[in-house]
């Protein structure tokens, strides 16, 4: 399983590469997943209902935990979960475009989509440098000018990316769905 690692805001370039079937060549291209796996408990926030999980050394992720899912009451720092949980991105690639800094636009989104479970949402526009096709990564660069090398998982994202391609990656983070407490 491969949970998104960190804070939305510094892992939203990120989502352009682990985004399952989106495809680089579309202008614009929605995915919605539905994400499940084991965790480790590393935080448990009774009065905002969010849990921070950690799927592997260095790797936490914050779900929002509605008060149908009882269990939660329960939880403890160290317990292992089983939780499915909804995210959507949304990739648009952006010609002409320069890089942009994380923007939160979760009350934007939570005003546009009343009554939904929209806890986060951030974008994010950054460049291609390079793509290595045979090893699935790519090469970026954020505003700050830094690059990033990641790890590509599904490679079909690579058809059609080049270097100089602008990518503008839209990550929405909502509620969990399920929890169990594992065995």
């Amino acid at each position: 399983m491969r949970l998104l690692p960190g804070t939305l805001a510094s892992t939203a370039a990120l989502c352009v590469l682990l985004a399952g079937s989106v495809h680089a060549q579309d202008a614009k291209t929605a995915t919605r997943s539905t994400l499940a796996g084991s965790a480790r408990v590393e935080r448990v926030d009774r009065s905002s209902r969010i849990l921070t999980i950690r799927t592997d050394p260095g790797s936490t992720r914050d779900v929002y935990v509605g008060p149908e899912l009882k269990i939660f009451d329960e939880l403890q720092m160290g317990d292992t979960v089983t939780v499915r949980y909804v995210d959507s991105i949304v990739v648009a690639v952006r010609p002409g475009a320069k890089p942009q800094f994380s923007t939160d636009t979760t009350g934007a989104a939570q005003k546009a989509r009343a009554g939904s479970d929209v806890i986060a949402q951030v974008k994010v526009t950054v460049t291609v440098e390079k793509v290595d096709s045979p090893n699935r990564q790519v090469v970026y660069k954020k505003a700050d000018g830094q690059s990033e090398t990641r790890l590509v998982e599904n490679p079909k994202l690579l058809e059609g990316l080049k270097p100089g391609d602008v990518v503008e990656v839209t990550v929405t983070r909502e509620r969990a769905i399920e929890l169990r407490k594992s065995r």
